[in-house]
């Protein structure tokens, strides 16, 4: 049994009110946009449709999408054909026959046989504010037509209303407001004075400790003493291979008897001889040099033992590493400091290089307590940068440590690492965040 055309009449009514009900209480354009290609199938049944907006000029919305993807081949093409319609005041019937010959078949490929393109308009002569396409597999009745000329109305009014000149204003004013403060804020952040800092590599190094060097070329026999162990001025720490030296000295030692004997055979001739008495001044000089050749290498059989120049502790690598190994004259081999006279020697790569003076800040994080830097004073700024072991090129910096940081002994240990903060002139925040990076702009540039 068929039911009365007024009930259908009057769930279509209650239908339309509560869509419209709902449309105007939409918050944003978005979700207005998404009822309206959705919500109106509660109306008039369709397959699909899509919601064209006239001022971006683009499809909006589809039905059953949440957003559209621009860059979809077909809301492209259907952002494109809707366009030609932008001026459309009354409902349009469209049809695969009615595309240009190249768009039939993705018309067949996408929609449906029968399409309702509809104007959103409010008032008399007005221009639309979007279009609204629905497509379905058969005609659509003149009942559903008025239908649709209804809530098409609300729809134009709500949108209107939505994005209408007082609105755009109101929030136009109010993004300005937030702009302006979110503005406000950054530059009073640029403009922040700060100090120039940067962090560098640092080491805990003896200060003026006293070089042991090789006294002559030779082969290292035995280092006397452990590393850092303590010692006294006159103690023995290196000895050399001495079997060359006293190859050399009896050499030398039979040069100078040989020449001992024939200085006195020419003096016993000379009595006889007017010839080995005009050899005597020869024989004499050939002496002399042979005994200051014996002078000479026992001078260099003293040097073979190695002497602490002062008290303190040596400082050197593992003894295994320098027995039986061959060292030039002059070569460091041994180092010797006071374990209680230390500074502080700072890496500065040339990338990271900042005004400094002397007298600047410095704070020093040691590796095995980073949570309690060491406070000091810089004492020396390297003028040329010079390559380090790592290839890289960097100004050598030295510092003291204050006198509250020099009570600390357990810490301040030669050897010890850390990173250095190194604190330079005033400047303002944003010229301290951005020096590298136009540093490196200046470099690609050419600046």
């Amino acid at each position: 049994m068929s039911a009365d055309p007024r009930d259908r009449q009057l769930t279509a009514l209650a239908g339309l009110v509560q869509l419209e009900r709902r449309v105007r209480a939409a918050p944003t354009a978005g979700e207005l946009a998404f009822l309206i290609v959705n919500e109106t199938h509660a109306l008039v049944p369709y397959r699909q449709a899509l919601f064209w907006r006239a001022d971006k000029g683009a499809v909006d919305a589809l039905s059953g999408l949440a957003t559209p993807d621009a860059d979809a081949p077909f809301t492209h093409w259907m952002g494109k054909r809707l366009a030609a319609w932008s001026g459309l005041t009354t409902p349009l019937d469209l049809t695969a026959d009615d595309m240009p010959a190249d768009e039939v078949e993705l018309w067949a490929g996408h929609l449906p046989s029968h399409g309702l393109l509809l104007p959103l308009i409010t008032g008399e002569g007005g221009t639309p504010v979007g279009l609204l396409l629905l497509a379905r597999d058969t005609p659509f009745a003149e009942g559903e037509r008025q239908l649709l000329d209804i809530v098409c109305g609300a729809y134009a009014h709500a949108w209107k209303a939505m994005m209408g000149p007082g609105q755009r204003r109101h929030l136009w004013v109010k993004d300005r407001r937030k702009w302006a403060m979110a503005a406000g804020a950054l530059a009073f952040l640029a403009l922040f004075p700060v100090r120039h800092s940067v962090l560098a590599p640092a080491e805990i190094v003896p200060h003026r400790p006293a070089i042991l060097r090789a006294a002559l070329a030779g082969v290292v026999e035995e280092i006397l003493v452990p590393p850092n162990a303590p010692v006294t001025e006159g103690q023995p720490l290196v000895r050399m291979d001495a079997r060359e030296i006293e190859s050399r000295l009896e050499v030398a030692r039979q040069a100078l008897a040989i020449a001992e004997a024939e200085q006195r055979q020419a003096q016993q001739q000379a009595v006889f001889d007017e010839r080995a008495k005009a050899s005597l001044a020869v024989l004499a000089a050939k002496r002399e040099q042979a005994a200051a050749d014996v002078a000479f290498t026992e001078e260099l059989r003293a040097r073979i033992q190695l002497t602490a120049p002062k008290s303190g502790i040596a400082i050197y690598d593992n003894p295994d590493d320098w027995t039986g190994r061959p060292v030039a004259l002059g070569e460091r081999i041994i180092m010797v400091a006071d374990p209680t006279d230390v500074e502080l020697e700072i890496l500065l790569p040339v990338a990271d290089a900042i005004p400094l003076d002397i007298g600047s800040d410095i704070r020093f994080f040691l590796n095995i307590d980073p949570a309690s830097p060491l406070s000091g004073t810089l004492t020396r700024i390297g003028y040329r940068a010079a390559a380090m072991p790592d290839g890289l090129m960097a100004y050598r910096l030295a510092g003291r440590f204050s006198a509250d940081s020099l009570a600390d002994k357990e810490r301040l240990r030669v050897g010890l690492k850390g990173t250095a903060k190194l604190e330079g002139h005033w400047t303002i925040l944003s010229l301290h965040v951005l020096r590298r990076p136009l540093s490196a702009l200046r470099l690609w540039l050419g600046w």
